[in-house]
């Protein structure tokens, strides 16, 4: 079943997401030659504690941590470790909070110190890709739709899109319908109305699309060893398009962006 959210559950909604939005920021300082993924996270949690949230992801089916760290060729629920991240690395970092019984969810991907050309193509063209999807959520519009946008975009740039992991609603619980593939044809899938709440994320790929999960159960991986990237935004749909909650300042409509 989809839900379409009241005015007052979309302040709560809002308000989840900013927090995402404002941890998220805080985290990106810290992605630096040196750091390791389980010290982000450990920040991390207590940020999230701080604000009087909990993690969303921390023992959801038996997840260790409070953020998804994911390195290099990780695809996504990458665990973090001790490990130091080094030069040239990039890291994406997943992460949601539940907050006065709503649900905030957001990701991103960002370089270690300098990085290669072709890494940094990757992040521009998955970050571009996660707002054409985002452009396609409108009242009326099919669910594909956002995935159809996502798929053409990627491609056209020669890069691939993930199949097996997809986005997803989100609301009193971290993840509800519908699903959201980021690949596709258009017009399929349920209509999106005013109040839907959905999480868009794309996972792009600079080789091919296949993945394969570690023997930790979580560490999904690009299954020839090249680079992923992953972005996601929390959105609600508005009567004009998308209102952007986990954008990382201030919420804002797509076109205000």
């Amino acid at each position: 079943m989809i839900t379409c959210r009241s005015a007052e559950e979309l302040v709560k909604l809002r308000a989840a997401n900013q927090l995402v939005a404002r941890i998220l920021e805080e985290l990106r300082g810290l992605v630096v030659p040196g750091a390791t993924t389980a010290g982000i996270d450990a920040e991390a949690e207590r940020l999230v504690r701080e604000a009087g949230a909990l993690p969303a992801f921390k023992g959801y089916r038996g997840f260790p941590a409070t953020i998804c760290a994911s390195r290099n060729h990780e695809v996504v629920h990458g665990i973090p470790s001790g490990q130091a991240l080094v030069e040239g690395d990039i890291l994406s970092i997943d992460m949601g909070v539940k907050l006065d019984g709503y649900y905030g969810d957001s990701a991103v991907t960002v370089g270690v110190g300098a990085i290669s050309a072709e890494a940094q193509r990757l992040l521009d063209v998955t970050d571009a890709s996660l707002y054409r999807g985002i452009d396609a959520v409108r009242p009326g519009a099919r669910v594909s739709d956002i995935g159809h946008a996502v798929q053409a975009y990627v491609e056209a740039q020669g890069f691939t899109v993930v199949r097996e992991f997809v986005g997803h609603g989100i609301g009193t619980k971290l993840h509800e319908e519908p699903q959201i593939p980021n690949y596709g044809p258009a017009g399929r899938g349920p209509r999106l109305s005013e109040g839907m709440v959905l999480a868009i994320e794309p996972m792009v790929n600079a080789g091919r699309a296949a993945v394969r999960v570690l023997s930790d159960g979580w560490t999904a991986v690009t299954a020839d060893g090249l680079l992923s990237a992953h972005f996601e935004h929390t959105v609600a749909v508005t009567a004009e398009g998308a209102e952007i909650l986990t954008l990382r300042t201030a919420p804002a409509a797509v076109g205000e962006r």
